[in-house]
């Protein structure tokens, strides 16, 4: 176990054919994440691009402020829960992997029944369309949360493929799922699907890991990784509360409709919005495996990774702008004219975050929590500043380009924090020199 300042002790670096078998064995992992990836993102984008259709820019609003709340949700989860395992346990023994993974899921499905309880009494508490949204959200917390503790606990392991079968379970069940949803025709139904399919993954995921989740170990998990879970929380939350309060506060700027928009041109660049989300599936894991074989190409690695993520997104926002307006019609419904004016201001921003992911999997690779942690805190406040400022001044599209500016901005920030972070190291780790 390491914790910040103590890192782990780099491996010889493999040589010829062992370094050549190194490298497929990468590209094999990414590749299974890459995968899952796009069956994740496949889902979410036929997911939103249904609700859209089907229930008009103000239901579809509504459901939206369920999807980010779920998101905050799903950070706390992740930096209790699966972000230490991922650092801590990727590549380890099978036997200490189960064990982890058996407490690690426990505090996930802990987690999800608590917030889940209180999501559901708010809910009822407050009625009107909102409420039983949230109600049902707070039902379908606890599978939820566990299907995404089963993607990291598989790739951890480095079997990327199971994780991959996993989502793609989830996404067979939802199509049953959401045609139920669709005859009933509220935004509950859509919720209660989304949440019961995700379940059914979340059992499969038992069985295919022949692990039971322990919450009778959720305390001992936390008390073992409280060095990295409670600054990995507060940094999550960071992310995903920024993201909340930039749709609420959109909402009251600006309208529940507003909100609807901004999710419907975010669905357009679904495939790399759901890789940043997940991105610490696949990439927290190779970092950290780069740094235990080959620490001196840790920079380049993320370089790579962020390099080839801001490429991709402006391609495919490129692709977007070229992109007749009866398909998008055919996608989002009504919601398309509106969405469609944010594609450019957020394209950049998806663009400038996947830059920024790289930096922030070497910073969790090193264990750096400290710089992360300052990193995210200072571009949530960006987030956050530019959305509601931008939507004062130019409604929706001036808090895109808000966001845009501030996302741009604060990938700067986190690049800076990794090149003092991977200093560091390296200086940590050179052999102290004696003299005669």
């Amino acid at each position: 176990m390491t914790t910040e300042g103590e890192q782990p002790t780099p491996a010889a670096v493999p040589a010829g054919p062992a370094r050549r078998t190194a490298r497929r064995a990468i590209v094999g992992r990414l590749s299974w994440g890459l995968a899952d990836q796009a069956a994740s993102s496949l889902s979410n984008f036929v997911v939103g691009m249904y609700v859209a259709r089907s229930l008009g820019l103000t239901a579809f609003g509504v459901f939206s402020l369920a999807w980010v709340t779920y998101g905050v949700v799903l950070s706390v989860s992740r930096g209790l829960a699966t972000d230490p395992l991922v650092v801590r346990f990727s590549g380890v023994p099978d036997t200490a992997w189960r064990g982890a993974v058996a407490r690690s899921s426990g505090t996930a499905l802990g987690v999800g029944a608590a917030v889940g309880a209180a999501c559901l009494v708010v809910g009822l508490a407050v009625g009107g369309r909102v409420g039983p949204a949230f109600a049902c959200l707070g039902v379908m917390l606890p599978g939820l949360l566990l299907q995404d503790a089963w993607r990291y606990a598989f790739f951890a392991a480095g079997a990327g493929r199971k994780a991959f079968v996993n989502d793609v379970v989830w996404g067979v069940a939802l199509v049953p799922a959401m045609v139920v949803a669709a005859r009933v025709g509220s935004v509950s139904a859509f919720v209660l699907a989304w949440g019961a399919s995700a379940a059914v993954a979340a059992v499969y995921g038992c069985f295919q890991s022949g692990i039971r989740p322990r919450t009778t170990g959720a305390r001992q998990w936390l008390r073992e990784h409280h060095d990295l879970s409670y600054r990995y929380l507060a940094e999550n939350v960071g992310v995903s509360g920024a993201s909340q309060l930039r749709a609420y506060g959109l909402g009251v700027i600006v309208g529940v409709s507003a909100v609807g928009v901004v999710r419907g041109a975010e669905l357009l660049l679904g495939p790399f919005m759901a890789v940043l989300m997940g991105l610490s599936l696949v990439t927290v894991a190779e970092a950290a495996r780069v740094l235990r074989q080959a620490p001196h190409r840790l920079g380049v690695f993320c370089l790579l990774l962020g390099g080839v993520q801001a490429v991709a997104a402006l391609l495919w926002g490129a692709a977007l702008l070229l992109m007749p307006d009866r398909l998008g019609e055919l996608a989002l419904g009504d919601v398309w004219s509106s969405a469609s004016e944010l594609i450019v201001p957020v394209t950049l921003g998806v663009a400038g975050a996947g830059l920024g992911t790289g930096a922030a999997a070497g910073l969790r690779a090193l264990a750096a929590a400290r710089r992360s942690l300052r990193s995210q805190l200072f571009a949530s406040a960006c987030y956050v500043a530019g959305g509601l400022g931008g939507a004062a001044v130019g409604n929706t599209v001036g808090s895109a380009w808000g966001v845009a500016s501030a996302t741009v901005c604060s990938s700067a920030v986190w690049w800076l924090q990794l090149r003092s972070a991977l200093r560091e190291h390296h200086q940590n780790t050179i052999p102290e020199v004696r003299t005669p």
